[in-house]
C-alpha cells in the first residue's frame, strides 16, 4: 500500500482528497501538512511514497516546497493539487520543477486515483 502525504491549507479540501486516496484501499494517508514548510519536515520524517500538495497555501507555497522537496530527493514523487483557474502556467512551472502531475479541483475521484497510480 503506497503512502502519501496530504498538503492543503484547508481542512475540508483535505479530507475530500483523503477519503477519495483511502477509498480503494491502495493508498493510506499517512499524514497531513498544512503548507510546504510542515510538508518539508513531514516529507524528510516519514518518506512517503507520493506527496499531493496544493500550489496556493501560506507561509510556505506548493512550488516553493516543490522546489525544496526535489533538491533534497530527486526521486520524490509530486503531484500538485490546484483549482481550475489559472493551471496553465503554473501547471507549466509544477512539470519543469519535477511534479509527477496535477490534480485539478474540484476532484473527480476516477481522475484523482488514475493519476496516483500512474505516478
Amino acid at each position: 500500500m503506497k503512502k502519501i502525504l496530504i498538503v492543503d491549507d484547508s481542512i475540508s479540501v483535505s479530507r475530500r482528497l483523503e477519503k477519495i486516496i483511502v477509498s480503494t484501499g491502495e493508498f493510506e494517508v499517512m499524514d497531513r501538512a498544512k503548507n510546504g514548510a510542515e510538508a518539508i519536515m513531514k516529507y524528510q520524517a516519514g518518506h512517503p511514497d507520493i506527496v499531493c500538495m496544493d500550489m496556493n497555501m501560506p507561509t510556505m507555497d506548493g512550488l516553493t516546497a516543490l522546489r525544496s522537496l526535489i533538491a533534497l530527493d530527486r526521486n520524490a514523487k509530486i503531484v500538485m493539487v490546484t483549482s481550475l483557474g489559472g493551471v496553465s502556467d503554473k501547471f507549466t512551472e509544477a512539470m519543469k520543477l519535477g511534479a509527477r502531475n496535477v490534480i485539478c479541483k474540484p476532484f473527480e475521484a476516477d481522475d484523482v486515483l488514475r493519476i496516483l497510480r500512474e505516478v
